[in-house]
């Protein structure tokens, strides 16, 4: 299996729900993929940072009993703190207390730069600095070599202003191979451009394959080959117990469906642009059932393989 290295940031969420007892949870959105691809049978290393506090120690027993590589240990600071409460209708509303840096990855990142052939980042470690500035230099350097994948993930409660968001989200997409966003992304993004406009858009500032995804209408995905129709695929439809942790699991198994057909390095780009629709529906099915089994379940507990591959073969 090929190594896909995650940047980005690992945080504890604490989760609120509608009476029960507050519960902590690893999690983090990059953090999460490097879980997701590892449980589908990829080797994923993830480089972030946490502490040696009694968060960090959560966060780093969880990664390491789901398989992932750390290649840069706990620090001296405290770990960063994601307060997240949960609604009737199963989403989450976070509050954040975040400190992203990447002081002490940097001969690793320069590792990333130079020799990985694919390289996940996003979210809140893909726009907050000062290690932001740290993940975009490792993808511009990275991306002559390596499949790029990039979710932006907004969190406007970390980076409020959305012309600064939207910056920082176009510096990444321009070096990216694949990029996936929620509909919430773009229209808080893109205000006064549709879905359709906003992706294609992405499209032309680099990105070779764009998925978008919406909820309860499942997943959106174009390509130059596929415009400007593309192609959409339904929702796997579960009773929902949360939504946390969907579209990260959605992104680790789009990523795991690429890997499995050998689509990194050098070649990514053109084999991306070649893809069929038939294809591309196989992979978005994939990514959607991951995402239905996370819904289905409490927290950002994505699935193995065993149970992803279960599940398909029952549908």
């Amino acid at each position: 299996m090929l190594m896909l290295t995650v940047i980005g940031e690992a945080l504890v969420d604490v989760v609120q729900r509608p009476g029960a007892e507050t519960a902590a949870h690893p999690g983090g959105s990059p953090m999460n993929v490097a879980v997701g691809l590892a449980r589908l049978g990829h080797d994923a290393q993830f480089i972030g940072r946490y502490g040696k506090d009694d968060h960090g120690t959560l966060i780093d027993e969880h990664l390491r009993a789901s398989g992932v590589h750390l290649p840069v240990g706990a620090d001296e600071k405290k770990t960063s703190v994601a307060q997240a409460t949960i609604g009737a209708d199963g989403a989450a509303d976070y509050k954040f207390d975040i400190d992203w840096s990447l002081d002490g990855a940097a001969e690793k990142l320069a590792d990333v730069a130079a020799g990985a052939t694919a390289v996940h980042v996003g979210s809140i470690g893909a726009m907050l600095e000062p290690g932001a500035s740290a993940v975009l230099e490792t993808v511009r350097k990275a991306s002559a070599n390596a499949l790029i994948s990039y979710d932006p993930n907004c969190r406007p409660t970390i980076v409020p202003d959305a012309s600064v968001a939207r910056t920082w989200a176009e510096s990444i997409v321009r070096y990216s191979d694949v990029v996936k966003a929620s509909d919430e992304d773009l229209l808080w993004l893109y205000p006064q451009r549709s879905l359709e406009e906003s992706a294609k858009a992405w499209l032309e500032l680099g990105a070779s394959l764009v998925v978008v995804t919406r909820g309860e209408l499942g997943p959106w995905a174009i390509t130059q080959k596929t415009s400007p129709a593309g192609v959409a695929m339904p929702a796997y439809r579960v009773e929902v117990a949360d939504t946390v942790g969907a579209g990260d699991s959605l992104m680790a198994a789009l990523l795991a469906a690429l890997l499995d057909r050998g689509i990194e390095g050098r070649g990514a780009r053109a084999t991306l642009q070649l893809m069929s629709k038939d294809e591309l529906k196989e992979i978005l099915t994939f990514a959607a059932t991951a995402a239905g089994i996370t819904v289905s379940r409490p927290g950002a507990n994505p699935p193995t393989r065993e149970e992803l591959e279960a599940t398909l073969a029952r549908s």
